[in-house]
């Protein structure tokens, strides 16, 4: 059984929701998914710099498989609001449980570390705070409000949670603090939501994107989808549809990759061939950017995506 180490050093259960949950196969990965084990210098710097900080990253909590090549140039997607999530997820590897009170200090200390490594591009995301009246609101304005003064070169990007039952004032206040990237991922397809994404509700998180676009037609909305759950093709494409219908910009897709037995089950593993048949299909619908690879993962390489985006705007601009 997984466990993970408090700050007390006490020994937990990672998953102890899913512990009563049957055991599901874990497949082999086709060479096309395996990664070198990180170990750069740079990823250890990373590390270091992650730790001095005392900051949580979605890059060890959800067992990203693109940790090493990330760290190692100095690229991590922060996680807010604590290390605990409220919801339980079939897909996710981020603990669940009661979480612990806001940290007023950690603003200031996401804020101190994007600065020490001279970030162009940060992402922002967090666990669901469904104990919170406003979801962590507040708390996200409030990272990208110290972001802004401590690097304020630096181009924003939030990958937030639904916000579901809150006050559409919490979701307003984060749109009006201007990230340059709005990002909520609807991870699958409506049909599988139920037994892959219990807690959340697909339309409303479509409303969310939507929303986005109506308060502040100028921001850019981004959303991703992970396959391999035992979606079907004309599925993944009605997503698609029901994204651009929402004005979504920017679109992630990529393979669903197991925890644990105790996870949702992978159905298949996607060829890459399908992945660029999808890159084919989005761009032809509209979006803006697209990334569809077996390892995409919602930040990977999202620096530098946002940064052509914006140079082929300025060119477009230009020639105008």
């Amino acid at each position: 059984m997984a466990v993970v180490i408090d700050n007390l050093g006490e020994r937990r259960p990672r998953h102890p929701e899913k512990q009563n949950r049957p055991d599901t196969p874990l497949l082999r990965k086709p060479e096309w998914l395996r990664v070198r084990a990180p170990g750069s210098p740079g990823y250890s710097a990373t590390r270091a710099l992650v730790k001095e900080h005392k900051l949580v990253t979605v890059c060890e909590e959800a067992a990203c498989p693109n940790i090493g090549e990330c760290w190692d140039k100095s690229h991590a997607t922060f996680m807010i609001l604590g290390e605990v999530c409220t919801r339980a997820c079939a897909f996710c590897n981020v603990t669940t449980g009661k979480p612990e009170a806001l940290d007023a200090d950690e603003p200031a200390r996401v804020a101190d570390a994007v600065a020490k490594m001279a970030l162009k591009h940060v992402v922002i995301t967090s666990v669901d705070r469904d104990d919170l009246a406003d979801g962590g609101a507040v708390q996200f304005v409030k990272v990208i409000e110290a972001i802004r003064g401590a690097s304020p070169q630096t181009t924003i990007e939030i990958l937030t949670p639904d916000f579901l039952r809150k006050p559409l004032s919490a979701v307003g206040s984060v749109i009006d603090a201007r990230p340059d990237v709005f990002n909520h991922n609807l991870e699958t397809v409506p049909r599988l939501y139920l037994s892959i994404r219990p807690g959340a509700r697909y339309y409303h998180s479509l409303r969310l994107l939507e929303r986005v676009k109506e308060r502040d037609p100028s921001q850019f909305t981004k959303s991703g989808v992970m396959v391999g759950l035992g979606e079907t093709k004309e599925e993944v494409m009605q997503v698609m549809d029901d994204m651009r219908s929402a004005g979504v910009d920017f679109i992630t897709i990529g393979q669903y990759l197991q925890p644990t037995r105790k996870h949702a089950a992978i159905d298949r593993f996607v060829h890459p061939d399908e992945f660029r048949a999808y890159e084919e299909i989005a761009r032809a619908k509209g979006f803006l950017m697209v990334a569809a690879s077996p390892l995409t993962r919602s930040s990977h390489h999202a620096g530098e995506d946002f940064a052509r985006l914006q140079e082929a705007r300025r060119a477009k601009e230009a020639a105008a």
